[in-house]
């Protein structure tokens, strides 16, 4: 009872906590950084100089100040870095213009005199466009009469190299750079042409949808639609990418899919808010096509050339965050003719890796760039990567280019379900690991002396991908049948002889049938009984799901399986050399995935129909999942099955080529044949309006996703250490958080 009681007071303590997430998702309203809220109470009234157009933002900054004197993002007083030292001085110059909060203005002086070193220190991290705002914002307090304790030499140290930094800048020419002062136009004031400043208006008002640059820019020329996009400051574009991220998206799967049919509403509208921003632009591809929406890589066209991309902001910005998800969106490919990718992921992957090598990357964890080149998306497994993400979850948010301006508390919120969620998943997939293990032993599978124990891992692809706590009969299913596919690929590999396997086959012909005499031999005895037992008991558990009787059907998922590995045995016997067709066409079938994805698609909470179970579409995707799972296999396994004297996929290419072909010829043309085949895989998932239910289409791209892992440099399930650790962070090992964030959890 009392751990009932404690289940249930946790239950609606996440309830409460996905509530308050909920709204703020529905509310999709970002508010402003203590920084942009600085600018925008300098805007003075029109036709009255004196007073401020938002006293609301002057009443934040006089009601939000520290104790140490600065202002900040957090609801707390955080150590000081160059964001908070910039947020900071446009407080202070805020009040100081409307001759209010004087203790304010010398608590917020006093702050950044005792933090001065911070604004000359070179190592460390600083918002974009530091070195020119800053100085500036300081030139200008210093005119209006402000005192800063800080030694004079330290001042005209820094305004010396402002300086500098300016006649640098005016020795160069290009659109970036006319781009890039404009942005950071609120630390020049009357150094630039305001009029020129103008030209990089958007539609909706604003300047870069910035509200610190365009309050700026109305301190020194009015004009109403930037006053219209003050006046209602909204972000389009939500947070669908970090729920996902972190594995707690299907809590909010209305607010997201209202979030993503917004954005694909302005996608269709070539709204600037997400065209002229890179990596939104970049985003909003990768997360609306990944959603099933209709999206063209022609809109990505201007970013095809390297060129085009350096001659932007964010080009001229270095900006790591905008190459790296356009590489992202360039995996995301489903047509052969989608040339635009093709070179966005080429120019994009090479400067990112230049930038690992060179100076490094700035503004993003070093870590989620080397992971995003390591390991694209198709070999990634959700449950680590969601693992991986929340022990780096930076719950302060990120840098928006100048300032921090994502609310900390949401952030906190996100975190704290994300932790919840995963340890709790983690307590129901050690709980079916023991299960698994007993059926393992209940069934004598582990006295097969010749087979292979691959619990864990069978129970790692199906706990890694099929995630969700309430998906526990899918997992089972999918971890049972893929231990006995791999008993049974041993069994006609090394363990059976002929007449065992001509046994096992009729036996499993004759199903009930069957008699307690009929086995030839005790494996005979303990493969055939733990198949008959494990697949009536989830064709009892399936065919409940799906208030139909598929237990047939999975029947014949199997017979169809042992058909085809005795005929890779009788050719392996008689040394027949098969046509590639004909071994692709048995292939796809003996390579073993039938039982281990077509029963769990019946768990996944979606109705199969009978009449798509025969539809040529699941037919064609079991093929192009299982033809990359095979090819996959042959290209890492074709030392070891040539030395076991077995023929695959390149063997036979080089065979049937009569010498005209090299080994190392025919593993590029395999990997040809995944690449397309997984491409048609994915959009064909991705495809609306199919017989297929999305649900069930997407275990077809899991499996194509482990596999894509498990062979990714080896032949990983024939290699027992490669998947060890993965097995431990998704099962066992808890998260292991910052200690600063396992603090305010």
């Amino acid at each position: 009872m009392l751990v009932a009681e404690t289940a249930s007071l946790l239950d609606v303590h996440r309830k409460d906590r996905e509530a308050r997430i909920r709204k703020q998702l529905r509310k999709v309203e970002l508010p402003p950084s203590p920084y942009d809220t600085a600018w925008v109470a300098m805007v003075p009234l029109r036709g009255s100089p004196h007073t401020p157009c938002f006293p609301q933002c002057v009443e934040w900054i006089l009601q939000n100040q520290h104790e140490n004197g600065s202002w900040d993002i957090n609801d707390f007083g955080s150590s000081a870095n160059k964001n908070v030292l910039l947020s900071t001085l446009a407080c202070v110059l805020a009040l100081e213009k409307w001759n209010l909060g004087q203790e304010h203005i010398r608590k917020g002086l006093h702050f950044i005199g005792r933090h001065f070193s911070l604004v000359m220190d070179e190592e460390i991290a600083a918002p974009t466009g530091f070195n020119m705002i800053f100085p500036g914002m300081l030139s200008l307090a210093i005119g209006a009469g402000l005192q800063f304790p800080v030694r004079q030499t330290d001042i005209d140290g820094i305004l010396h190299q402002w300086e500098m930094e300016l006649k640098r800048q005016a020795g160069q020419k290009s659109y970036g750079r006319e781009a890039y002062m404009a942005y950071v136009s609120e630390g020049l004031g009357n150094l630039l042409d305001w009029n020129e400043v103008m030209k990089f208006q958007r539609k909706n008002g604003s300047l870069f949808n910035s509200p610190s640059t365009t309050a700026a820019a109305l301190v020194h020329n009015y004009d109403d639609k930037a006053l219209d996009y003050l006046n209602m400051i909204v972000s389009k574009f939500g947070g669908a990418d970090s729920l996902e991220k972190i594995g707690i998206s299907r809590h909010f799967s209305s607010e997201i899919e209202g979030i993503l049919d917004m954005a694909y509403s302005f996608w269709l509208q070539r709204d600037e808010e997400i065209m002229m921003d890179v990596a939104t632009c970049a985003m909003a591809f990768r997360l609306l096509r990944m959603n099933g929406y209709d999206v063209s890589s022609d809109e990505l066209s201007h970013l095809a050339e390297a060129s085009n991309f350096h001659n932007s902001l964010q080009g001229y910005l270095s900006d790591t965050k905008s190459v790296l998800e356009l590489y992202k969106a360039s995996k995301v490919c489903v047509s052969e003719h989608e040339l635009i990718l093709d070179n966005i992921g080429n120019w994009s992957g090479s400067l990112l890796s230049e930038k690992l090598c060179s100076e490094g990357v700035q503004g993003l964890p070093i870590l989620e760039v080397e992971y995003a080149l390591k390991f694209p998306f198709y070999t990634t497994l959700e449950r680590l990567d969601h693992k991986r993400n929340i022990e780096h979850f930076d719950a302060r948010g990120s840098h928006i280019l100048k300032t921090e301006c994502l609310p900390y508390g949401i952030n906190q919120e996100l975190l704290a379900l994300a932790v919840e969620d995963f340890t709790f998943s983690q307590s129901i997939y050690q709980d079916e690991l023991l299960h698994l293990d007993r059926w393992v032993k209940e069934n004598r599978l582990d006295q097969l002396q010749f087979a292979r124990q691959k619990l864990t891992y069978c129970y790692l692809s199906a706990a890694a991908t099929i995630f969700p706590p309430e998906l526990s009969d899918a997992r089972i299913s999918w971890a049972k049948n893929g231990v006995l596919t791999t008993v049974v690929d041993d069994f006609f590999d090394v363990g059976g002889s002929k007449e065992e396997l001509e046994n096992l086959i009729a036996l499993v012909e004759k199903w009930d049938e069957h008699h307690k005499d009929d086995f030839c031999s005790e494996q005979v005895r303990i493969v055939f009984c733990a198949l008959y037992t494990t697949v009536n008991q989830l064709g009892s558990i399936a065919s409940a799901v799906q208030n139909r009787d598929v237990k047939n059907h999975l029947i014949e998922i199997w017979l169809h399986l042992l058909r085809s590995m005795m005929t890779e045995a009788e050719w392996q016997r008689s040394q027949y050399v098969p046509t590639m067709e004909e071994y692709m066409t048995n292939g796809v079938v003996s390579f073993a995935l039938g039982p281990i994805v077509l029963p769990a698609l019946y768990c996944v909470g979606e109705k199969l129909l009978g009449s798509a179970v025969k539809n040529q579409e699941y037919s064609e995707l079991f093929r192009l999942m299982s033809t990359c799972g095979r090819l996959l296999n042959d290209s890492q396994g074709f030392e070891r099955e040539g030395s076991e004297g077995k023929l695959n996929s390149v063997s036979l290419l080089v065979l049937h080529s009569g010498g005209s072909m090299s080994v190392e010829a025919a593993k590029n043309a395999i990997q040809k044949s995944i690449v397309a085949s997984r491409r048609d895989l994915l959009r064909l998932v991705l495809k609306e309006g199919t017989v297929v239910p999305r649900a069930c289409k997407e275990l077809f791209w899991k499996m194509c996703k482990i596999l894509h892992l498990f062979y990714f440099r080896t032949d990983g399930f024939s290699s027992p250490k490669e998947m060890a650790s993965a097995v431990n962070a998704v099962i066992n090992e808890p998260l292991k958080l910052p200690k600063e964030a396992a603090v305010n959890l």
